[in-house]
């Protein structure tokens, strides 16, 4: 046995249906489209949340929230974080540290969270700071620099 003697299956290959090619193929006419309306029409793709004329459901419901588009999302980084990083012998810690320590992404804005406790004295630099999370580094000797 070899790759040039293999076969499917006896009745596994069936050859495609050819639709539209006249009567006596009994796939004419109407070639399996049924009679009017959008789907028997060529060019017809059903929209997005089409539900044959009924109003949609996205339309029916009502509508609330709010949604501030001048909102400034932030990265969290704890202090527990930062004290890792300090237990490595990192004294300046600012975006490009953490971006390699692999906490936030490039593109980030990073604000300093209160969460953990910092020991060693480190100068930080962020986009932003939380109030306890700046007295607590300078609590534990070291800066917070808001960029």
């Amino acid at each position: 046995m070899d790759l040039s003697t293999l076969k499917p299956a006896p009745g596994s290959v069936t050859a495609k249906t050819r639709i539209g090619r006249g009567a006596g193929s009994g796939k004419g006419g109407t070639s399996t489209r049924g009679h009017k309306g959008a789907k028997s029409r060529s060019g017809y793709s059903r929209k997005i949340g089409f539900e044959g004329g009924q109003m949609p459901l996205q339309r029916r419901l009502p509508k609330f929230g709010f949604k501030n588009i001048s909102r400034v999302a932030y990265k969290p980084v704890n202090l527990s974080d930062l004290e890792a990083l300090a237990a490595e012998g990192v004294t300046t810690i600012g975006v490009a540290e953490l971006i390699a320590a692999g906490l936030v992404n490039k593109k980030a804005l990073v604000k300093i969270l209160a969460n953990g406790t910092l020991t060693k004295a480190v100068n930080v630099t962020a986009n932003a700071f939380s109030a306890a999370a700046k007295a607590a580094i300078e609590n534990a000797g070291g800066t917070a620099t808001t960029l």
